[in-house]
């Protein structure tokens, strides 16, 4: 049991109503016994934490009924104890016997919360606020091309002609999928294609409707503070400089966040997290749902034996996409 703050004064109109103790104490007249009601009783876990409030016997009324109500709202019946009654306070004895007998409270129905899906997948998804004023000419102190903009840690290119939004999504990574590039040279032409078909295989979809994306993850450009100019000009770049070569409007999302580490949280928009396909289902696609059975992506990050992650094949999963490796979808 829990020591009181203070011993009751009989010449004083106020007792101390304890909350928690069990048993109850002889000195109050009211007792509210939480550990009957299991989501009162987690606030107050050690029934020797138990605290006193100073209250007069029609203040202490009116707070065991909210307390009453409270329980009545989740279903659950506090234990209400009435102390021996004291003279005067026979009245009380009366209400709490009149309350104790009383039927039991009757619990609030439960309430059935319907989940609406996103518009890019059967399911919910992220929900990302967006708002134009949060877009950024900058990332961070790096200035972006023009039609290339910011949106907390993702840079964004913006709409070209001929991109159109669509119920069919063709999406895949960029490095070591679409381009061959290395992380230890910079440079806007430092890359190559991955596949000689890549071109026509791109063309190919576009022309059946296929809206093209890139998701990228660019952890350098965050990395890299003393160089960040050098990192997002490099980036950006040769993902211009790809889609010159391949002549089909493609949207592209870089997610410039760390991966979580000792000291860093989880960046939603990096890979294999899928904050980038929210973003993209949600505000960068017309409002269109996306049909889930036709869209795909591709991705070289699939867990193997010589893979760096899996990040591609759980970014897929985490949204619910089929998945190609890009030997498998462009050939050799």
């Amino acid at each position: 049991m829990g020591q009181n703050v203070s011993g009751p004064n009989r010449s004083s109109p106020y007792q101390f109503w304890r909350l928690g103790s069990n048993p109850p104490l002889r000195s109050s007249p009211f007792t509210a016994a939480y550990s009957s009601i299991p989501s009162l009783a987690a606030s107050n876990p050690s029934p020797s934490l138990a605290y006193s409030i100073p209250v007069s016997s029609a203040v202490a009324t009116r707070r065991r009924r909210v307390l009453l109500r409270r329980a009545a709202a989740q279903g659950l019946r506090g234990d209400l104890r009435p102390a021996r009654p004291r003279g005067p306070r026979a009245a009380d004895e009366l209400f709490d016997r009149r309350e104790r007998d009383a039927p039991a409270p009757v619990a609030a129905p439960e309430m059935e919360i319907e989940l609406q899906s996103s518009p890019g997948n059967k399911g919910v998804g992220t929900v990302i606020s967006f708002s134009a004023s949060h877009v950024k000419k900058k990332y961070e102190d790096a200035i972006l091309p023009a039609h290339w903009k910011a949106f907390e840690t993702v840079i964004f290119r913006e709409q070209d002609d001929g991109l159109h939004a669509s119920a069919k999504i063709a999406a895949f990574d960029f490095d070591g999928c679409l381009a061959k590039t290395s992380v230890k040279i910079t440079g806007a032409d430092k890359w190559s294609l991955q596949h000689k078909s890549i071109p026509d295989k791109l063309q190919s979809l576009y022309n059946d409707g296929y809206k093209l994306v890139i998701f990228t993850n660019e952890s350098n450009i965050q990395r890299w503070k003393n160089k960040r100019q050098q990192a997002v000009d490099s980036k950006v770049g040769r993902l211009d400089n790809f889609i010159e070569c391949v002549k089909v409007p493609i949207q592209v999302f870089i997610a410039c966040g760390i991966g979580k580490g000792k000291a860093t949280p989880d960046d939603q928009f990096r890979k294999p997290n899928s904050g980038m396909w929210w973003l993209m289902a949600e505000h960068f696609n017309s409002g269109i749902a996306i049909d889930m059975d036709q869209s795909f992506y591709v991705g070289d990050a699939a867990g193997r034996e010589n893979d760096h992650s899996d990040a591609d094949l759980e970014f897929a999963k985490a949204i619910g996409l089929k998945f190609h490796v890009p030997e498998e979808f462009f050939g050799p």
